[in-house]
């Protein structure tokens, strides 16, 4: 058994517990710490996972050893008993009833964790190998569960067997919490692309087409890999694993180092003989290719900021426009280029991200780069002045990158491309997944399996308008600085026009008149979730969180509101009444005419728009 090992047993799923014993072979006799994570690479929010372990317990040969707090997420041991040779045994339960891809879930029916929510670090012995048990629940009902990770299966007696439950090591901490763990019943279905096994294990009740699955997301990974390694075109894991969680209602995806944790609505998958690619499972192919475009693009070219993680505190950088912009950018793209949808499905695709960016009235607050910095406290907390002050590194990020890549290509006349940026990028930069602070690494020489050079540092926060102009011949440093840097519109029109797309304005809705507000309906009552600022409702005095209850005298329900607004027009005050917690209070509301929405059509045929979303250079 490895010095530090770990049993996790799915030990009351009614309860939604997790029971967690670590075993730790020579522990710090004065004293031991242990210590949980606050946050998960992939998410900038603090997520506080300690807040749901209970019930810590420590002891040495079977004698209680006491055990408490140092702070919000570390515990300390008192001096141990002279008990030479025998381990601290530290027992505690983990309360699952997190549906998501950051942390745990449990319930009779399915089972999901990532380490950074169940695994307490051995501080001073992260750097060390480790293994676990993982163990189902008791009972016959769970007879047909089985395992779904990446993580590796124990070599020799006791290792796990494939989907079994058993033993699992990893060479670190790091690897421990970089393999989440899915369990239950679920269906599998698995490809080979670039040299590596892909793998879908997809669990909740969904009529769900595996084979179709499989088959569309195989160009996408082939697509990917291609672009990062056009010679060699070999995937940087031997195996990879994409775990789907189909609910009612749920979107959501997380990247690792070898595979992606996904949350999605059973609407959102295929179904025999469906026929296309509807709206929603486009949604879905996109979310997959996000997620497997962070395997380069995240887990292994990075900020240099990011280099060592500190699981402990924010850490903060201003270049997630470019790796989870970028990867937004390159996720909808690659189902095109695996002609998986057609251009007019990708070009539809864009036309909403273009509307969705024009919508938030914070993207002339905050640029792409301020909006990264500030994630930890902005865009992962968002409230309803967000869409007023706030705008998406991912959306506008993804558009930042287009203009990018087209005007490369324009000056170019597309022998370059923002293809050539994320080669050198992957060249340079491309390294094992990362080390915590309390992880090391120790930089070697020559060659890996994943194509990156050995003791490669992450990009500096100001490397890359030189490394763009590196790549492609084309120093684009001042548009970096406006688009990226500043707030100002990007220059849509003038980019896709080149290309064949041509970007134009239509009437925004059925409605010939706009109030300016986001409504909701709760409890039967029309309520303002959002007022944009300088809008006709904000104007009048009307804030989030109001109840209207009349217009102009008469009950105000969500029917009633969008007659008014489809009859009224541009310049019509009405008169609303509303409750502001229990305070009654009026206003008038001067109707404006409704923002119009970005169009984009394709002209007839262009060769550089077949390049660009062929993947293609031209001659």
């Amino acid at each position: 058994m490895r010095p530090i090992h770990y049993t996790i047993h799915a030990s009351d799923p009614h309860a939604h517990l997790f029971e967690v014993r670590l075993r730790i072979a020579q522990p710090q006799r004065d004293g031991q710490r242990l210590r949980l994570p606050v946050w998960i690479p992939g998410s900038y929010m603090i997520r506080e996972f300690a807040r749901h372990v209970e019930g810590v317990t420590a002891a040495v040969a079977g004698r209680a050893v006491s055990i408490g707090k140092e702070s919000k997420n570390t515990w300390r041991c008192g001096r141990l008993p002279e008990a030479a040779g025998e381990p601290l045994e530290v027992s505690y339960r983990v309360y699952a009833w997190d549906l998501s891809v950051r942390a745990a879930h449990l319930d009779a029916r399915h089972g999901f964790f990532n380490g950074t929510s169940v695994f307490l670090a051995v501080a001073g012995r992260e750097a060390e190998t480790c293994s676990v048990d993982i163990l189902p629940p008791e009972g016959d009902g769970y007879s047909r569960w089985r395992v779904a990770t990446t993580l590796p299966a124990a070599k020799g007696r006791g290792g796990a067997q494939p989907l079994g439950f058993g033993r699992y090591e990893a060479r670190d901490y790091d690897e421990l919490i970089d393999h989440p763990v899915q369990m239950g019943e679920f269906e599998l279905a698995a490809f080979t692309a670039g040299g590596c096994r892909h793998e879908l294990a997809v669990t909740g009740r969904a009529d769900v087409d595996l084979e179709r699955l499989a088959r569309d997301l195989k160009p996408i990974c082939r697509e990917q890999i291609a672009l990062f390694e056009p010679k060699r075109r070999r995937a940087p894991v031997d195996r990879y694993l994409f775990t789907t969680m189909a609910v009612g209602d749920g979107y959501g995806g997380l990247e690792h180092r070898a595979s992606t944790a996904l949350l999605c609505s059973r609407g959102s998958l295929p179904y025999p003989d469906m026929k296309g690619v509807p709206e929603a499972y486009q949604t879905f192919l996109g979310l997959a290719s996000h997620e497997y475009f962070h395997t380069w693009n995240v887990k292994r070219i990075k900020p240099a900021r990011f280099d060592t993680y500190d699981l402990q505190q924010e850490m903060y950088t201003s270049l997630l426009w470019i790796f989870e912009g970028f990867t937004s950018y390159y996720d909808d793209l690659m189902l095109c280029r695996a002609g998986t949808i057609t251009t007019e499905a990708y070009l539809r695709g864009l036309q909403r991200t273009v509307r969705s960016v024009q919508a938030g009235p914070g993207r002339r607050l905050q640029s792409v780069a301020e909006s990264s910095f500030d994630a930890w406290i902005k865009y992962y907390r968002q409230d309803e002045n967000s869409p007023n002050s706030v705008v998406s590194y991912y959306v506008k990020g993804a558009l930042v990158a287009l203009c990018l890549d087209l005007t490369i290509r324009a000056r170019t006349r597309s022998r370059r491309s923002l293809d050539d940026v994320m080669r050198l990028l992957w060249q340079r930069y491309g390294k094992p997944p990362q080390r915590t602070a309390a992880v090391q690494a120790v930089a070697g020489s020559g060659v890996r399996r994943d194509g990156g050079a050995s003791g490669a540092h992450g990009l500096g926060e100001d490397e890359f308008p030189g490394l763009l102009e590196e790549a492609t011949g084309v120093d684009l440093s001042r548009q970096i600085a406006r688009w990226a840097y500043g707030t100002g519109e990007l220059p849509l029109a003038e980019c896709l026009k080149p290309f064949g797309v041509t970007v134009g304005r239509e009437a925004g809705g059925d409605a010939i008149s706009w109030l300016g507000a986001r409504t909701v309906v709760q409890h039967s009552e029309v309520v303002i979730q959002h007022a944009q600022r300088d809008g006709p409702a904000a104007r009048a005095g009307l804030s989030a969180g109001d109840r209207l209850m009349a217009v102009d005298g008469l009950r105000c329900d969500e029917t009633a509101l969008k007659a008014v607004l489809a009859r009224r027009k541009p310049g019509s005050e009405i008169r609303i009444h509303a409750f502001r917690r229990d305070e009654l209070i009026e206003a008038t509301v001067i109707l404006a005419a409704p923002p119009p929405l970005i169009t984009l059509a394709a002209d007839g045929r262009n060769a550089r728009r077949s390049a660009w979303l062929g993947g293609r250079a031209m001659a």
